[in-house]
């Protein structure tokens, strides 16, 4: 199997309603099926999309969305867009049999896996007191920020810097690669 891009799946996430989501079209995309395809196997499967699975967008947000995303993907759309949560991306995931949908789906779950690490080692940095404890966590906050940019990142003398600065806290975590 070739190598997963991180990178793909995690520009296509976004928040609403205080949740990271996936946009229908975006997961049609992801998946190599057209948009119609996603929401007949919704449709054809209410049973499997329960409210915090899957859900529609509101006029509101999906006027946001075209104001966010200047992008003629919102401006051609006739009916208002689904979002999939993460446990709706798993469900639609055993709906679609293909190789494709098999690849995305661990693609999918190993971007949602990184980021809630992520987030929890952010959290967990803002109560811990032990020096070593701190450092630990920052040294596994910067190797998983790696490998959600590492697509980004070609091999150079020169040292890459990536930087997040945070309201409670400031993470910084600096890699060298070099041309073998």
């Amino acid at each position: 199997m070739k190598k997963l891009n991180l990178e793909k799946i995690k520009s296509k996430i976004i928040e609403l309603r205080g949740q990271k989501v996936i946009i229908d079209s975006d997961v049609a995309t992801l998946y190599g099926v057209k948009t119609r395809d996603i929401n007949k196997a919704v449709k054809n499967n209410p049973d499997k999309f329960p409210d915090d699975y899957i859900f529609e967008l509101n006029k509101a947000e999906l006027e946001d969305l075209r104001c966010k995303f200047s992008t003629a993907k919102f401006s051609k759309t006739r009916v208002l867009p689904k979002s999939f949560t993460e446990k709706g991306l798993y469900m639609i995931a055993t709906i679609l049999k293909s190789p494709m949908a098999t690849y995305t789906t661990i693609a999918i779950i190993e971007t949602f896996a990184k980021i809630r690490e992520l987030s929890r080692n952010i959290n967990a940095l803002t109560v811990v007191q032990d020096k070593q404890q701190k450092q630990n966590l920052l040294q596994k906050s910067g190797e998983i920020i790696r490998n959600l940019f590492n697509d980004n990142l070609s091999p150079s003398e020169k040292k890459t810097t990536i930087e997040l600065n945070l309201a409670v806290l400031k993470v910084k975590h600096s890699i060298k690669k070099t041309k073998k």
